[in-house]
């Protein structure tokens, strides 16, 4: 299985994730199931059920958590030799060109993206567009609304 990108804080997460998963989620799935046994029958038990479903929820995050952990290579920024290029998990302010908008991005691996935040996918289109590239430079994205022109202001490595 090929390596997952993931910055030093997306790791970080991941593991508070397992940590929380596996101390206090599990064991309170558990009492709620030994709570709903002592209702009685359980074929016609919802909170039996409910409690069940929760449980292979839980467990089955708990694998997909470990899987990715185990997978990810953890990379951090301001120690790679990228003589102020575009990388992994730099943050990037840009401009497009047509409107002036101003905007602020952090290439992060798939799991941490979150555009709310400012987080963008190592595999987005405007990622991909920005690999490589150093501040001043100019890049077209292939966006819905059309091609958009940004030109890179500033790359930093947090």
């Amino acid at each position: 299985m090929s390596k997952t990108p993931l910055t030093i804080k997306g790791a970080e997460l991941l593991r508070t994730e397992l940590q929380r998963l596996k101390t206090v989620d599990r064991h309170s799935v558990i009492a709620a199931i030994a709570e709903a046994r002592s209702h009685g029958d359980l074929s016609e038990n919802a909170e039996y059920d409910a409690a069940k479903e929760r449980q292979s929820f839980i467990e089955g995050r708990i694998a997909e958590v470990e899987s990715k952990l185990a997978n990810a290579q953890v990379i951090d920024p301001k120690l790679l030799d990228s003589d102020g290029r575009c990388v992994f998990g730099s943050t990037v302010d840009l401009q497009e060109l047509e409107s002036g908008d101003k905007v602020t991005y952090q290439i992060v691996g798939d799991d941490e993206a979150d555009i709310k935040h400012g987080k963008i996918s190592i595999g987005s289109p405007i990622a991909r567009a920005l690999i490589g590239k150093y501040g001043g430079d100019v890049v077209e994205v292939q966006a819905p609304g059309g091609v958009r022109e940004l030109e890179i202001i500033d790359v930093r490595y947090e």
